[in-house]
């Protein structure tokens, strides 16, 4: 969302260059979240530009409708909303049977105890700390006990995920929290240096974690 869309090979590859290990897509419906953004034809562009693994985030109302095609786009990781899939299991052996890794997420407002059963049935588990739609929100610090509950039960290699207001007032904290994956929007690409700021971000993390 905090790509220039006229320029989308330009800044994947200043990306690449500063050292992102993961793209993070958004998609949007209009319908389980207030805005649109983008679809398949832009997923299958972002795949031809990069080898980088693509964490799509499907923010749709009916996400089993779409894992297929977006799969076929390019996807790597397909990670559905709990607030849409209150048993997902059924929606993770779908993810693997097409070949990807699943991953679930939850909102701000969501409990954690509505996640936490699903924690070590998925790769990756994303905690959203603004609600989902729009960028440069304000990061929500409920986010941050969440993300240490699902990191006391979590398997060790599980992706432990962030998105919403990461950036360096924030990413140190959520990072001590538990996180080991961060989804940095306008932070980042907001930024004239996007390789000198992609540094900053990682030095504020004691842990020496990625930052996707």
């Amino acid at each position: 969302m905090a790509a220039d869309f006229a320029h989308l090979k330009r800044d994947i590859q200043y990306l690449e260059e500063a050292g992102a290990k993961i793209l993070h897509l958004d998609i949007m419906d209009g319908h389980f979240v207030p805005n649109l953004s983008f679809g398949v034809p832009v997923v299958e562009a972002i795949r031809r530009s990069t080898q980088l693994p693509l964490d799509v985030h499907l923010m749709l109302q009916n996400p089993k409708k779409y894992l297929a095609v977006f799969r076929h786009a390019g996807a790597d990781f397909l990670s559905i909303h709990i607030e849409v899939a209150p048993d997902p299991r059924t929606l993770f052996d779908e993810i693997r049977k097409l070949g990807a890794i699943p991953g679930l997420v939850s909102n701000p407002p969501t409990p954690v105890e509505s996640v936490l059963p699903y924690v070590n049935d998925c790769e990756l588990i994303l905690t959203m700390s603004v609600m989902p739609g729009f960028g440069g929100q304000t990061f929500d610090s409920r986010s941050l006990d969440k993300i240490r509950r699902i990191r006391r039960v979590a398997n060790e290699n599980t992706l432990i995920s962030v998105d919403g207001g990461i950036g360096e007032s924030t990413i140190a904290d959520v990072a001590a929290a538990g996180a080991n994956l961060f989804v940095v929007g306008t932070a980042l690409l907001g930024k004239p240096d996007i390789k000198k700021q992609f540094q900053k971000l990682q030095q504020l993390i004691t842990n020496e974690d990625e930052i996707g």
